[in-house]
């Protein structure tokens, strides 16, 4: 409880009396610079554009990231729960390698297999006839690519976490479906399903936890472009904080970032306790 006072709670706190003021560099030179300026800050976030931008761009990352990487974790783990299967766990090993290795090294190998002329993917499309995609440099294709690369960084450690869930769900369920005459797929859907509700359900938090704190990916295979189309909030946070040295505007930013993701999970219990995937 000493450890989770001082690290968590006393800067969580002064961050929310950080942000009712205007610190900024001046104040960091001197204290007597620093002014108390009650809810201004937040005031002027929801009348700037870039702020907005940076909202709409992180919803998109979310509404599209969380359920592609649910479905690629789920995937890869009821193929590698499968006994027909040979060399699992070396199949683990290779899937789950992603989430282990260095974030920045590995954009940068992706900025590489991405780029317009010399990139692997896109001589993969040019050899089948289709045309080079500028996937980095374009504005309609930015948050796809950066997608492409989070998906295959994360959706290793959610693989591990549905596959051991799947590994509880008694064989005795298969095999009265399988008397019954249910195939595999309403095996997936009527035994696999409901036995994982509340596994999906914290998967599907830390999921779009994750994608609202979108940060490093962005801010390493295009520096927020092109034409900020990348710029997620925490990457606004980041500059407001650290390149603009508004450290009050920033901690605003955190704290309507964290109000954002408690009313989503809020919903998504609503919704699972509604459907019955938890109590």
């Amino acid at each position: 409880m000493i450890a989770i006072g001082l690290f968590f709670a006393l800067p969580v706190i002064a961050a929310l009396l950080l942000s009712l003021t205007d610190f900024d560099i001046y104040a960091l030179a001197n204290l007597d610079n620093l002014r108390f300026v009650g809810l201004q800050n937040y005031e002027r976030l929801m009348t700037n554009p870039l702020f907005w931008g940076a909202m709409k761009n992180t919803l998109t990352f979310a509404v599209l990231g969380v359920p592609l990487s649910i479905a690629a974790s789920l995937a890869a783990a009821v193929i590698l729960n499968a006994r027909v299967v040979k060399w699992r766990p070396i199949w683990r090993v290779m899937f789950f390698a992603p989430y282990v290795t260095t974030l920045v090294a590995t954009a940068v190998v992706w900025r590489y297999l991405l780029h317009t002329r010399y990139g692997v993917i896109n001589w993969g499309l040019e050899s089948i006839g289709l045309p080079a995609v500028d996937w980095l440099g374009d504005p309609s294709t930015s948050i796809p690519a950066i997608l492409m690369f989070v998906v295959w960084k994360i959706f290793g450690y959610n693989m591990l976490i549905f596959l051991a869930v799947l590994q509880t769900v008694p064989d005795d369920l298969y095999e009265a479906a399988r008397i019954d005459g249910a195939g595999p797929w309403k095996q997936f859907r009527h035994v696999t399903l409901p036995a994982i509700a509340p596994t999906m359900l914290l998967v599907s938090i830390i999921s779009v936890a994750s994608f609202f704190q979108l940060f490093a990916e962005p801010y390493v295979m295009t520096q927020g472009g092109p034409a900020q189309s990348t710029v997620t909030v925490l990457y606004f946070m980041y500059e407001e904080g650290f390149k603009w040295w508004n450290l009050g505007s920033a901690s605003a930013v955190a704290f309507v970032l964290f109000l954002c993701i408690l009313a989503i999970t809020l919903v998504q219990l609503a919704v699972a306790k509604r459907v019955g995937a938890y109590q």
